[in-house]
């Protein structure tokens, strides 16, 4: 009932829905964060007001009936989390210093693959393909249809069980 008012109240642009989550799951979201962020920790509150301002941005495509709400903002800060390591990796060569104790890019861009492709190993190749064009190329999902020749409808349904599976595995 709760995620209910927040999320009329983001509609409407209303901030007390805002305040609501930022009461409710702002912990939530800062250990999503952290948790895929690390080891760049001073990145850490920046890329929050970030996800914060993105669900404000993004409300309208939430759909209840396609997920529920704490996970919806969760996969938004964890993507939100991962650009933050690739936009860290592009500037590493420019922050770089005698000061600065050097950060190898190529490991942490391992690092990063390494992680989605273990989120992703439980998924069938194609809706691995689904999942990497949507989430991580930001492609829409009327142009995945269109190549894939399948529907929108289909491609949701087919992201809802690819987060099932991944949620469950992942809280095995």
């Amino acid at each position: 009932m709760k995620d209910k008012l927040i999320v009329r109240h983001i509609k409407k642009c209303n901030p007390k829905g805002m305040e609501m989550l930022i009461d409710n799951y702002s912990g939530l979201l800062t250990s999503v964060v952290k948790a895929h962020i690390s080891p760049l920790s001073q990145y850490e509150e920046e890329c929050v007001s970030d996800v914060l301002f993105q669900i404000w941005e993004k409300i309208d495509s939430f759909n209840i009936k396609e997920n529920s709400f704490k996970n919806w903002i969760c996969a938004i800060a964890k993507y939100k989390a991962i650009d933050y390591k690739r936009k860290y990796i592009s500037k590493v060569n420019t922050e770089i210093d005698n000061n600065t104790p050097f950060i190898d890019e190529n490991l942490v861009r391992l690092e990063i693959k390494e992680e989605i492709d273990e989120i992703l190993s439980i998924l069938n190749d194609n809706d691995k393909e689904l999942f990497t064009r949507y989430y991580l190329n930001d492609e829409k999902l009327e142009e995945i249809a269109t190549d894939s020749d399948t529907n929108v409808t289909n491609l949701h349904s087919r992201l809802s069980r690819g987060r099932k599976k991944i949620r469950k595995n992942i809280l095995k």
